[in-house]
């Protein structure tokens, strides 16, 4: 057996109402506290954010985190000298306060550390606690290495990376995603969904990945519609919560493929949310990645991965690769995703969007390598 490290976040604690007890878990770290949140988040709503100490310092996120975001972010940090940093809310929201715990007890600035297009120093080996709090079901930030930044001037992603980076209390309350509606389940499922998959087919997977992923593609795959017909339902949606955690787990410990390699410029191009992405383009990498392994790595044991998805996916014992992209095919359609085309994407910005997929660092964990004719595929045929 190939040898392999697994890490996450230092505590995790996953359960119906689990967030009320956050005002509790985070006073071992001090009584100065910094709260990340989305913009129409209502403290008041929720017992875990108003049972916080009436010091607790408030920053307001709004959309996916760019550098100068996330530099305000910071200075704002610097100012409060925080002893315990919250993240609550999407993976956006959670993505920005882990940045602001590692970044926070430095001089620098984002352009310092960030990958790609600034300087790639190391981050500090140490962060602030970071407290994150999902109160959506995709990304599974609470739980990852890594904070990836808009950069608009560049139209890219790029990332902050570091293990210092890792949470040290993810609090995963399936009730907080109650409220999301059905086209943020749809997309945010289908990412976590994705993030299974992809670490499952990785060359980098090691046997604590495979048991994240495969249970997380069983929840996915049996709740994802249930959560988008009726949002209500708190058996799905603790199933969505419990997939996108394990998707976190696996991909932090494991590597992505072509979807987040097309995701990453698609993102930086067209600014349009991360998960609708990634599930806008599942079915066609899905179906060309399997035809080139089938092609030109037939004995590749990716496709024996592969099977095993398609056979998670459908239930069916039988089931073969081309079935496993048929399912995800029907259902990208069953919720209603959006084409690229539909998103911003144009024929015309197809090239510079293959250009940038195969310089993505996630392209790496792909189970083949893909040529730029099949990139290219993969965006006409998903558009």
């Amino acid at each position: 057996m190939t040898a392999f490290s697994f890490a996450t976040a230092g505590r995790i604690v996953f359960g119906p109402g689990a967030s009320e007890q956050v005002p509790e878990l985070v006073t071992r770290w001090g009584p100065r506290v910094l709260v990340v949140l989305g913009a129409r988040t209502d403290p008041a709503a929720w017992p875990g954010l108003a049972g916080l100490p009436s010091t607790a310092v408030l920053h307001r996120s709004s959309g996916e985190p760019t550098v100068d975001g996330v530099q305000e972010a910071v200075d704002h940090a610097r100012q409060v000298r925080p002893h315990v940093v919250i993240g609550w809310g999407g993976g956006s929201v959670i993505d920005l306060a882990k940045a602001v715990g590692v970044l926070v007890g430095g001089t620098g600035s984002v352009l310092d550390h960030l990958e790609v297009v600034g300087r790639g120093l190391p981050l500090p080996s140490a962060s602030v606690p970071v407290v994150a709090v999902p109160t959506t079901a995709g990304t599974g930030a609470e739980v990852t290495a890594n904070s990836p930044v808009l950069v608009p001037e560049h139209q890219v992603k790029a990332s902050l990376r570091s293990r210092a980076m890792l949470p040290a209390l993810a609090v995963v309350d399936p009730l907080l995603t109650l409220t999301c509606p059905p086209a943020v389940t749809a997309a945010t499922g289908l990412d976590a969904l994705t993030q299974c998959l992809e670490a499952f087919c990785s060359p980098a997977a090691n046997p604590i990945s495979d048991l994240c992923a495969r249970d997380g593609l069983t929840r996915a795959a049996r709740s994802l519609r249930r959560a988008f017909t009726d949002g209500s339902d708190v058996d799905a949606r603790t199933d969505l919560s419990l997939a996108a955690l394990l998707s976190g787990m696996a991909l932090a410990n494991a590597k992505l493929g072509a979807v987040h390699g097309l995701a990453a410029p698609l993102g930086g191009m067209l600014g349009a949310p991360h998960g609708e992405l990634c599930a806008a383009v599942l079915a066609a990498t899905c179906e060309v990645n399997v035809r080139a392994l089938t092609e030109r790595a037939p004995g590749s044991p990716a496709l024996g991965r592969y099977r095993e998805v398609a056979r998670i996916v459908t239930g069916n014992p039988s089931a073969q690769p081309d079935d496993g992209v048929r399912w995800v095919r029907e259902t990208v359609r069953a919720l209603r995703v959006r084409p690229l085309a539909a998103l911003g994407l144009t024929p015309a910005g197809h090239g510079s969007a293959a250009d940038g997929a195969l310089r993505a660092s996630s392209m790496a964990g792909n189970p083949v390598q893909l040529t730029r004719d099949e990139v290219l595929e993969i965006l006409v045929r998903s558009s």
